[in-house]
């Protein structure tokens, strides 16, 4: 039995690092480039797994490069492939990244490939029932919506990473235990103009369990009814913040599985973070428990 599940994009990205950004129509030497494994619900896996948790995928991957790679990627980093459907013949989804230096900042252009939509069977089913939390991104958005019903049922909770817009949201929303927002997700379906107002709206009316809003380089807040309760992004020195936000929501599962109240879970997915961004890639960079444990600790949060 894996102990979490996830359901989304699993992306394969190339990465450039370069020192500024490139005036138009110029040509630019990188400082270096590699391949590595993104998207939001894959990427958080792997940093579940990495931090001792069971973790899977259940998605559907093409047999091309990208497919190859991303499938090699997951069992690179424990994270369970047998309930991947490969298929052939089929375009990635894919990403090219620059990271800049002079700014710490990252610019993504994406492919989303052309892979026929994922289709739950007797297995994947039996895996949700059997998690304790399953994972969606808002990508595979039929599936998920099948995948949240039948965790809903079962007793396994919904975590929801909410960055995307997507069609089919609010339905979503509405099955959802664990709801982490980025600020300009929640600003955007809320209407509001702050955050502790988006997510005050977002509890009264989707009834999760708590929600969590991210805002970056400004920490986060946490509510679940009552006051907002904030917490801190951990000092680190940036070098890739690329897919910050996919580990965040991943340590956060880890935490929840671990037994850790939501507070301490906000704390222990921000160190998970923080500490990802000074390496370059979103899946490498993540640390195993024991480090990030010594982290907060030096940071004056016990665990």
């Amino acid at each position: 039995m894996m102990k979490i599940v996830g359901i989304g994009a699993d992306v394969y990205d190339t990465l450039y690092s370069i020192p500024t950004y490139p005036a138009e129509d110029t040509k630019m030497r990188a400082a270096s480039s590699k391949s590595a494994g993104g998207g939001p619900v894959a990427t958080g896996l792997v940093a579940a797994s990495k931090l001792g948790e069971s973790a899977a995928y259940i998605g559907v991957l093409s047999d091309d490069t990208g497919g190859v790679f991303l499938k090699a990627d997951f069992e690179k980093y424990g994270v369970a492939t047998d309930l991947i459907d490969i298929k052939s013949g089929y375009r990635s989804f894919s990403s090219v990244l620059w990271l800049c230096a002079d700014s710490a900042t990252r610019t993504c252009v994406f492919d989303k490939g052309d892979l026929p939509p994922l289709k739950l069977n007797k297995k994947t089913t039996a895996a949700i029932k059997e998690a304790e939390i399953l994972m969606v991104d808002g990508n595979e958005m039929s599936a998920a919506l099948e995948a949240a019903k039948i965790a809903r049922a079962a007793g396994t909770k919904v975590l929801y990473d909410c960055g995307g817009l997507y069609d089919g949201v609010k339905k979503l929303l509405e099955l959802t235990d664990i709801m982490i927002p980025s600020e300009e997700f929640a600003l955007g379906i809320t209407g509001c103009n702050t955050a502790q107002a988006a997510a005050e709206k977002l509890y009264k009316t989707y009834k999760p369990e708590v929600v969590v809003i991210t805002r970056g380089k400004r920490g986060g807040l946490l509510y679940r009814g009552g006051k907002n309760v904030y917490y801190p992004a951990y000092p680190a020195k940036v070098v890739d913040s690329n897919g910050s936000g996919d580990v965040f929501h991943g340590a956060f599962a880890a935490g929840v599985v671990k037994g850790y109240d939501y507070e301490k879970c906000c704390h222990f997915a921000s160190a998970v973070s923080a500490i990802k961004c000074t390496g370059i890639g979103a899946r490498e960079s993540v640390p195993d428990f024991e480090t990030a444990k010594k982290f907060l600790k030096e940071n004056g949060y016990e665990l």
